[in-house]
């Protein structure tokens, strides 16, 4: 080697690092969840997720964080459908309600997109409500998430409201949406009594669209 010439340094590929980040990652969810739904949420150790997806504890932790960030992150990547957190304004469905232009049309847009939400979220917000009463920080977790739920359906009625007419006040409409669009009922009906998604989403239109338009 000519020893004026600086040594080559090795080129930095950001693109392979993030993507070789975000595969481990998503071993990570899966594993967690793999494992949480077969065994439960208290009884799943750190160690255990690791070993399922095939990676170092330490990796884990740097991946993800500890285990009730990775219940959250379970959370937020099944409302979102990707591998990451998207907030509320920036999914899909909302930019499609927003340019909608009449309120059943809203309404449908909404129904099909939470029909495609609760069957990945449903089984995550399960996992997560039966740990709660032991876990503190599920339990929060649980609080945080039944507010922000309200906190949508509020807004999806004020969107309801800019292009027609509500049959009740806009609290109430909020909370018609709230419940009958929750993950316990998605459990209850596709679960339990085995109704196909198709049936879960006509029935939230179908049911909005009664109790909630005036015309």
């Amino acid at each position: 080697m000519d020893p004026e010439q600086p040594p080559v340094k090795r080129r930095y590929d950001a693109p392979k690092r993030r993507q070789a980040a975000e595969r481990t990652r998503t071993a990570v969810l899966d594993a967690a969840l793999h494992l949480f739904t077969r065994q439960g949420y208290t009884a799943t150790t750190m160690t255990a997720i690791a070993a399922q997806a095939g990676v170092a504890l330490d990796t884990v932790y740097a991946s993800v964080g500890r285990k009730p960030d990775l219940a959250r992150l379970l959370i937020e990547t099944a409302i979102s459908g990707t591998s990451q957190a998207i907030p509320a304004d920036g999914r899909d469905y909302v930019r499609a309600i927003q340019a909608a232009p009449d309120a059943r049309t809203r309404i449908a847009i909404y129904a099909a997109a939470m029909r495609q939400i609760a069957g990945r979220l449903a089984p995550v917000l399960g996992i997560v409500q039966q740990a709660a009463p032991a876990e503190p920080e599920l339990a929060e977790l649980w609080r945080e998430i039944a507010e922000r739920r309200a906190a949508n359906m509020r807004r999806f009625i004020d969107a309801l409201a800019a292009v027609g007419t509500l049959r009740v006040e806009p609290g109430e409409a909020a909370d018609i949406v709230w419940a009958t669009n929750a993950p316990e009922l998605y459990q209850l009906l596709a679960g339990q009594r085995g109704w196909t998604p198709e049936r879960y989403e006509h029935f939230l239109a179908d049911t909005w669209q009664r109790l909630l338009l005036a015309d």
